[in-house]
């Protein structure tokens, strides 16, 4: 339930019988009753709620989040619409909450590649300082893939192809230039001197089906690629974790292979800097019986993904631990303004 001031009771106010017959009046003609309290305060929400993605719609990630969304709006009692702006990486949900006002009505989903795009080119955003953290909701499970038809059969073999193939013949597409996946192979081939051509696409879906056409030879990214695996289109050589995946145990991890790098890229919700404490939370409470859930969480396993829960205290010091982590990460690649 929604959090509001207490005030004077009026004589406008609806009474707890008209408001639960308002709800029922609603839930009959198929909308979502309205949380009585709020409706009669006038309170927070009372419109509907927009949580931006910087991604492609059918993707993983936005199809968790309509799943969530949907719990949501239950609580909240207004709609919750999930709407995409993909593009840049994964970044473009942060011009649009910069300049939201500070209201509650624009969210907005804060995945890893918006903590590192600032340390490799100039924003006019900040993603701690325009931010105010509502809750962290999961972390990624990203892999190494290959068509089903591929001779490369390990990551070992990856690498010895690429030793052997000094030009740029190798084609490895990401979801986008500064990404954690684009991070990541750019670090591993650095340290051994191998080249590789990179291709970096918008969506999951179009990168994964253009790994299984072969139009580029490997890709990689993040939970989306799941069906893919299954189906037996493409080949998983390594995952990106501390530890094996529960779906996929037979797959080595990159840590364990010796290559030293675990990255899950946690994302949450955020809100426009400034976000009055009261509306931060009824957002939270809302947010965090959504994604406990069990649709939720159902959809959460489809992409092995499961919950890495962070209020709003504890995932703010997250976010700030992360983003210098990035400022690390990107000046010892040598990456620093002007991405790679």
């Amino acid at each position: 339930m929604a959090m509001t001031p207490d005030r004077p009771r009026s004589r406008a106010a609806l009474s707890r019988r008209q408001c639960l017959a308002a709800g029922a009046a609603l839930a009959a003609h198929g909308l979502p009753a309205l949380a009585p309290a709020v409706h009669a305060q006038g309170g927070f929400p009372n419109r509907p709620v927009a949580i931006w993605l910087p991604w492609p719609a059918g993707g993983a990630t936005d199809l968790t989040f309509r799943v969530m969304a949907e719990a949501a709006a239950r609580t909240l009692g207004q709609r919750v619409l999930v709407e995409n702006k993909p593009g840049a990486g994964g970044t473009l949900a942060m011009p649009i909450l910069q300049q939201a006002a500070p209201d509650g009505y624009t969210l907005a989903q804060l995945p890893q590649p918006a903590l590192r795009a600032p340390w490799l080119r100039k924003t006019l955003w900040d993603p701690i300082r325009d931010t105010t953290p509502i809750l962290q909701v999961s972390g990624v499970t990203f892999g190494v893939l290959v068509p089903a038809a591929s001779p490369l059969r390990s990551f070992d073999d990856l690498l010895r192809w690429a030793q052997v193939h000094t030009g740029s013949e190798l084609t490895i597409a990401t979801n986008g230039v500064g990404t954690t996946p684009h991070v990541v192979i750019d670090e591993l081939f650095e340290r051994r001197g191998l080249r590789y051509t990179h291709v970096p696409y918008k969506g999951t879906s179009e990168q994964m089906l253009a790994v299984a056409a072969g139009t580029v030879m490997v890709g990689i990214n993040s939970n989306g690629f799941a069906p893919f695996v299954d189906s037996g289109q493409l080949r998983l050589l390594a995952t990106f974790g501390e530890q094996r995946t529960r779906r996929w145990p037979q797959v080595p991890t990159l840590k364990e292979l010796g290559h030293g790098i675990v990255a899950n890229s946690p994302y949450g919700i955020v809100g426009p800097a400034g976000l009055p404490a009261p509306i931060v939370r009824t957002l939270h409470d809302a947010f965090k019986a959504a994604i406990h859930d069990p649709a939720h969480l159902a959809e959460l396993q489809v992409y092995d993904q499961e919950l890495a829960y962070l209020g709003p205290e504890d995932y703010g010091r997250a976010l700030r631990r992360a983003y210098e982590a990035e400022r690390r990460t990107v000046e010892r690649l040598g990456l620093a303004r002007g991405g790679s």
